[in-house]
């Protein structure tokens, strides 16, 4: 197993941005598609940023133009550059395979607070 741990998170106002970073415990290069997912008190946890090995990227509607996921396959990391934040993005944020069949155990994440 492949443990993740998530960082960078904090406390932004609206229109303010963060770079969170996701380290993994082992090689990322064997998961196709990795991803970071979120999720706000009350609701599920969502995808909403992905990248495949090759460089192809998805997002949801929300945050497309603002968010940005990368990856390092040599260091093992992952990371999500957020602009141009907004309340609705609060949440905690968690890294893991996109795929199902190759998800890892989720980490602790870490905590994104847009406020005014």
């Amino acid at each position: 197993q492949v443990q993740f741990v998530e960082s960078g998170g904090g406390l932004v106002q609206p229109g303010g941005s963060l770079r969170l970073s996701c380290a993994a415990s082992g090689s990322i290069s064997s998961f196709f598609t990795m991803g970071w997912y979120r999720q706000a008190p009350g609701n599920q946890r969502e995808l909403v940023a992905r990248m495949s090995r090759s460089g192809n990227t998805n997002y949801i509607d929300s945050v497309k133009g603002r968010f940005t996921i990368s990856r390092d396959d040599a260091k093992n990391m992952v990371y999500l550059q957020m602009n141009t934040l907004k309340p609705e993005d609060t949440a905690v944020y968690y890294c893991n395979s996109a795929l199902g069949s190759t998800r890892q155990p989720w980490g602790q994440g870490t905590q994104v607070t847009v406020f005014s």
